[in-house]
């Protein structure tokens, strides 16, 4: 292994099982925020920035599976094993709705506008809650061909993504008709999906593979081959050169967008990763893994100071020749 700069991370505990989603807020006049699904069936909300611990969602029966914030970060929602979806102030911590299903609820998104809520899982039906009409029946999509695992929404909410847990593929759907409009072909079942910050690129985890699509003509842009098996992929938000990948080696790499050379392995987890972000800057990226635990990793800056911020959360030690090499070489940069 090439010697590499050793990254210290901010590592956040307080989930009791493993983390299986994360997902980061937009910038918001509060700053940003992170929201992580775990087992323990308690989703926890941080200080996306110092992973600082705010609150705890108390009242799922069982695993929540996914997460996430809406536009503002004023409500969350989780889908859980226990066959629920709900929705949440996130300034409280209260239940604000529960949606029943028939079965496990895998995956949630809040729309763009914030007015709807999409849920997807073992029911293989995709459904919209208006959240200005939750008591209300959800429209219902049918015909997924497998239970479903990823939901997303992306063209100012006129199209629905999702994939399955079961058979391969994305499927595109059209919101106004409900049908299936487009499907994104992989070998393997896609186990993380993120439209880019820009909108042009949509990111896929298949098996061993990392892709990247066009989300708009829907053609296979990138394909890279990872060491292996992925779990979850990111795209770097603000100039999108870089992507970040992680699986059951326990490695968060870092590669080059262009060329899918790698440049960087981060090492931390004592289990696999299940989940990877980048924060909606870029200038750093949260992972979560079977073991617990959250880690925020600082993306790379030349200005030192922020390099040492990580620092007090882990242990301090003698910096390497790679560091004090990359040290120099910013000083150079700055007198130019």
């Amino acid at each position: 292994m090439d010697k590499k700069k050793v990254a210290v991370p901010l590592v956040c505990h307080g989930h009791s099982r493993p983390v299986v989603d994360l997902f980061y807020s937009p910038i918001t006049p509060d700053g940003f925020f992170l929201i992580s699904a775990s087992k323990d069936s308690s989703p926890m909300l941080r200080n996306g920035e110092t992973g600082d611990w705010i609150g705890t969602f108390e009242g799922h029966k069982g695993a929540v599976w996914s997460c996430c914030l809406d536009t503002n970060a004023l409500r969350a929602a989780s889908a859980s094993a226990d066959f629920t979806a709900k929705l949440w102030d996130a300034l409280t911590g209260d239940v604000l709705h529960s949606f029943d299903h028939k079965h496990i609820v895998r995956a949630c998104s809040f729309s763009e506008d914030t007015h709807f809520l999409l849920t997807g899982g073992f029911e293989k039906i995709l459904r919209i809650y208006d959240l200005n009409r939750p008591g209300a029946s959800p429209r219902e999509i049918e015909h997924s061909p497998g239970s479903i695992r990823t939901v997303l929404w992306l063209h100012s909410d006129q199209t629905i993504l999702s994939s399955c847990s079961d058979s391969g593929g994305v499927r595109l759907w059209d919101v106004r008709s409900g049908k299936m409009v487009h499907t994104l072909e992989t070998k393997s079942s896609v186990t993380s999906a993120e439209v880019s910050k820009d909108g042009r690129y949509i990111t896929t985890a298949d098996g061993s593979s990392v892709k990247f699509w066009d989300a708009n003509h829907f053609g296979l842009v990138k394909s890279y081959d990872m060491p292996c098996n992925v779990e979850s992929a990111s795209l770097e938000p603000k100039f999108g050169d870089k992507f970040i990948a992680g699986g059951e080696d326990m490695w968060i790499r870092l590669f080059d967008f262009n060329t899918g050379e790698e440049i960087g392995c981060n090492k931390g987890h004592h289990g696999p990763v299940h989940c990877v972000r980048f924060s909606p800057g870029g200038e750093s990226y949260a992972s979560g893994s079977e073991d617990g635990t959250i880690r925020i990793w600082q993306t790379g800056s030349s200005n030192p100071k922020e390099k040492e911020s990580s620092v007090p959360n882990g242990p301090s030690k003698a910096m390497t020749s790679d560091e004090i090499g990359t040290k120099l070489e910013d000083l150079k940069v700055g007198r130019e």
